[in-house]
């Protein structure tokens, strides 16, 4: 599905407008970015928990060329943790 696809099934869905459904689901997602840009969780109760974890440094050997191993700086990454009445659906 793609964002407009889904502007357009929460348009009709909650009886809006394409412009409201649009606003509504930027407003959501900027919220969502405040969020995890301040290093908090955002759960969304039956659906699942979006939350920022931190990997650290790696080495990487490529394709076992020992001569050519290179370090991967740590960087930060989002993650999704499925709620259980979703994981219930789903799978």
């Amino acid at each position: 599905m793609t964002k407009s696809q889904l502007v357009a099934v929460i348009a009709k869905k909650a009886h809006l407008t394409k412009k409201a459904s649009s606003d509504a689901i930027e407003a959501l997602f900027e919220e969502v970015i405040r969020s995890l840009k301040k290093g908090e969780k955002v759960v969304v109760s039956g659906f699942g928990t979006f939350y920022v974890s931190k990997v650290g440094d790696k080495q990487v050997v490529p394709f076992g060329n020992e001569s050519k191993r290179q370090t991967i700086k740590g960087h930060k990454v989002v993650n999704f943790r499925v709620g259980k009445p979703l994981k219930k659906q789903v799978w």
